[in-house]
């Protein structure tokens, strides 16, 4: 499977700024809930977690991940990408972050493939740049089509 297959429709776009942390997960979380991907109380999780734990899923300067455990209400397997062009801050020991991606596993493994491939892709400075800076939800989805 190719990292584009893991993103449903409309779950690629471009925000102008979310209010606080809990918009940006709701963001994040908005298509993988439309296509039927996770529940809202897996949204809930991810919420209560980081009010628990901080931010966890904060992956690099600007990049966070935002997920739950399966079992809190994930069904199918799914990747959604969010950019901010306003950064929204998580807690005071983390960067701002500007790019989410939203992710559901439906089984504990079943996000690997995903997450090899996105690692490989925001590994490359050149890539995240391209993403922190993209303008358009077209520009993003071409990036993630070269995954």
């Amino acid at each position: 499977m190719r990292l584009r297959d893991y993103f449903p429709d409309g779950a690629i776009e471009i925000k102008e700024a979310a209010k606080d942390w809990q918009q940006a997960i709701d963001f994040s979380m908005d298509a993988l809930l439309r296509h039927q991907y996770i529940n809202p109380e897996y949204i809930q999780a991810i919420k209560d977690s980081t009010l628990s734990n901080g931010p966890y899923y904060i992956l690099a300067p600007g990049v966070a991940m935002p997920h739950a455990r399966p079992e809190y209400g994930a069904s199918k397997t799914g990747l959604s990408l969010i950019l901010l062009k306003q950064p929204v801050q998580f807690d005071d020991n983390n960067e701002p972050v500007k790019l989410l991606i939203g992710l559901a596993a439906a089984q504990a493994d079943s996000h690997i493939g995903a997450i090899q491939a996105l690692s490989e892709l925001l590994c490359e400075d050149e890539t995240l740049e391209l993403m922190l800076n993209a303008n358009t939800a077209t520009q993003l989805k071409d990036i993630i089509a070269l995954a």
